[in-house]
């Protein structure tokens, strides 16, 4: 019998926390699940891997007690040889790995991953000799494991594209989604907070497809699309735009008045002989980071100068005075 790695399985540390263990397992699950790779036999056996490494690291009581292992698991195999599957490692070791009255704890019956698994056992010599899988024990523990019913299966997460205008992209958005899953529809309310990009995953939790047998439900995920904007072009955190600044202006200089995304106009200040195609940075008023508050990218205005269309005579006067002098 081998050693059962399962820190290596998830691709996590030893020193992983809860959250980081949860996230790496509902990443791989995803990823190798039996709906997604119909009659894919390696996806099947790495999806009963990943399933058994996240029942005993999932667990805050197991995975002291498979840490407790460590190195010296054959020693415990010994020790619990001929008691039974479940049985403790022996006397001077407090640890309980059945389903006994200290457990408080039980993995799936026999019978209930052969319903979902088929004849075949989704779990390891390893994990029967030290955690009892698939002993009838009581209790149980309250949450994910305590409510698999027979045949349960986790809700597959959904991935829906939102399009989105620039400035609800800047100030955040409320959006009521009109969704079809299961057969059924309803409406979810969802939070999109300032500043997302666009290609961007939006997470909402536990609206996804249903779970089967008691099992959770999966994810919903939107994917942003921003629309073209006609003022403002967007990279990264900063905001790109174009300001139209007279001839005079541009020459003798001036001030000029520059839109920003907020829709607040700017006061900018335009220095003497200021170049066409010249850029001004205005800092702080491009996009907003995600997650944190007063952290936003710069805005960039273009000067595009603006020549007459027409003169007056005294216009023409003075433009032919100035030629001279240019000369």
């Amino acid at each position: 019998m081998d050693f059962k790695d399962y820190y290596s399985t998830l691709g996590v540390a030893k020193t992983a926390t809860e959250k980081e263990v949860k996230q790496a397992y509902r990443k791989l699950a995803r990823k190798h699940h039996p709906d997604v790779n119909p009659g894919d036999k390696a996806a099947e056996a790495r999806f009963k891997e990943i399933n058994e490494a996240y029942e005993v690291l999932g667990d805050p009581a197991k995975r002291r007690k498979y840490d407790e292992l460590g190195a010296n698991w054959r020693m415990y195999e010994q020790a619990g040889a001929g008691t039974g599957a479940g049985a403790g490692p022996g006397a001077g070791w407090n640890v309980n790995f059945g389903g006994g009255s200290g457990g408080g704890f039980r993995t799936m019956t026999a019978e209930e991953m052969r319903d979902m698994f088929g004849e075949s056992d989704p779990f390891s010599d390893f994990f029967h000799t030290f955690f009892g899988g698939g002993s009838p024990g009581g209790g149980g523990e309250p949450g994910r494991r305590a409510s698999r019913a027979r045949g349960a299966r986790p809700g597959r997460d959904v991935e829906h594209e939102l399009e989105l205008g620039l400035e609800d992209a800047y100030h955040g958005v409320t959006r009521r989604l009109a969704l079809r899953l299961d057969g059924h529809a309803r409406t979810v309310d969802v939070r999109i907070p300032p500043g997302v990009g666009d290609g961007s995953r939006v997470r909402v939790g536990g609206e996804g497809e249903q779970g089967t047998g008691g099992a959770q439900s999966g994810d919903l995920y939107l994917r942003i699309r921003l629309l073209p904007h006609p003022k403002f072009e967007r990279k990264g955190l900063d905001l790109y735009t174009h300001v139209a600044v007279p001839l005079t202006t541009a020459v003798l200089g001036g001030e000029a008045d520059v839109m920003t995304i907020a829709g607040k106009p700017l006061r900018l200040k335009v220095p003497p002989t200021t170049q066409n195609g010249q850029m001004f940075r205005l800092k702080g008023h491009g996009m907003p980071a995600v997650g944190k508050p007063g952290e936003h990218g710069d805005l960039f205005a273009t000067v595009d100068v603006e020549l007459p269309r027409s003169l007056t005579p005294e216009q023409r006067v003075h433009f032919e005075a100035l030629q001279k002098t240019a000369i």
